[in-house]
């Protein structure tokens, strides 16, 4: 198991502009790189500096739900209902999922639908990674952030760690690759994926 550091999750733009000549994956490599974990762990800020040094787009799927409805994920889940919000998380994933040369940061619930883990197990060459950290941790991580008091499952902290315990099982099955997001930067962590997920380019 790799560890890595403490990454607050960023709000993402849908893209990364390409600052680096795009690396196509050799045979037998990933062309896909989807970054599952509960909120904190860090999947937005990883996940766009991995893109950048593959010179890959990136999508943040919460991002990409907000640009299609229109709302922010927390106007989703009051006016609409978490069921709406994740009919429209599944089809953002099929979507994304269409484009190779890509880095996926999934939102927290996403894996809990059968729907979405067939969509993950069944992409060819994609692979997906688990950014983990005791519950503890994550939540200070997300209480330090700007948004803390606008996300939905932060409302009732006995509730979140419930939704923790569950999601963890569900993590740890659909993930290719686990990283304990405890003892490396950002920087290192990408370069621990690098060099285990492209051995020969990195």
């Amino acid at each position: 198991m790799i560890t890595a550091e403490p990454a607050a999750e960023l709000t993402a733009t849908e893209t990364m502009p390409r600052r680096t000549p795009t690396r196509r994956p050799a045979p037998g490599q990933p062309a896909r790189l989807v970054l599952t974990g509960f909120m904190g762990s860090g999947k937005t800020t990883i996940g766009r500096l991995l893109a950048d040094r593959l010179g890959w787009a990136f999508t943040d799927l919460d991002t990409e739900i907000e640009r299609r409805c229109g709302l922010t994920v927390p106007q989703i889940f009051a006016q609409l209902g978490e069921a709406h919000f994740r009919r429209q998380e599944s089809a953002a994933l099929a979507s994304v999922l269409g484009h190779p040369r890509t880095v996926i940061a999934l939102g927290g619930g996403a894996p809990e639908d059968l729907g979405n883990r067939l969509l993950l197990e069944q992409t060819p060459a994609t692979a997906v990674v688990y950014l983990a950290a005791p519950f503890a941790t994550l939540l200070d991580r997300c209480l330090q952030q700007p948004n803390a008091i606008e996300r939905p499952v932060l409302a009732d902290r006995q509730k979140a760690e419930q939704r923790f315990n569950s999601r963890q099982r569900i993590y740890q099955r659909i993930a290719a690759h686990t990283l304990e997001t405890s003892s490396m930067s950002p920087e290192q962590t990408v370069e621990a994926l690098l060099h285990q997920l492209f051995p020969k380019s990195a």
